[in-house]
């Protein structure tokens, strides 16, 4: 082979790929609280799990940069301090939402509970256990030791493909 044919060779297979591109490029979801008591500084007063004496719900949430053909969203909800309630180990509590302009409020459900009233539903459990066993969302619960919670935010289509993705801090607890 020839160093010519070499190069249209390797040239050629660039211009391929090039060509081809990524198979799907996600978009960046802006996430805001729709409820002034969520700062994402410190986890407001109360919203926290039943074994430290609260009684928290999820933050309303405003999302905006929402592509078409979104059909859910799905919140996934952490600890960032500890490792295993990190990754939506907190649970995942999803939405059945119809974008308005590519924007979408989601309203604030109770925790440590799998009775949401719609659109919410589980998408994914809770990771806790023993006395921290709860169903749904389950609350900061690490007794004010400051960890911090994080949702992370997917919006997807009717075939569970993730179409965009964005994040937000709920605080320190």
């Amino acid at each position: 082979m020839t160093t010519t044919s070499k190069l249209f060779g390797t040239a050629l297979a660039a211009a391929i790929v090039l060509a081809a591109g990524p198979a799907f490029t996600q978009e960046a979801l802006e996430v805001s609280f729709a409820d002034a008591e969520w700062t994402g500084e410190a986890v407001p007063e109360g919203q926290h799990c039943s074994l430290q004496g609260g009684s928290g719900a999820t933050p309303a949430l405003e999302i905006s940069g929402v592509p078409e053909g979104t059909t859910e969203i799905h919140v996934a909800y952490s600890d960032e301090t500890y490792q295993p309630m990190n990754n939506g180990g907190h649970g995942t509590i999803g939405f059945t939402v119809t974008p308005t302009d590519g924007t979408v409020s989601l309203p604030s459900v109770p925790g440590e509970t799998d009775d949401l009233p719609e659109p919410a539903f589980v998408a994914a459990p809770n990771a806790t256990s023993g006395d921290f066993l709860a169903e749904g969302y389950m609350p900061p619960c690490s007794g004010g030791n400051g960890n911090t919670y994080s949702a992370q935010v997917s919006a997807l289509d009717d075939q569970g493909t993730v179409l965009a993705t964005g994040e937000i801090t709920l605080g320190t607890y």
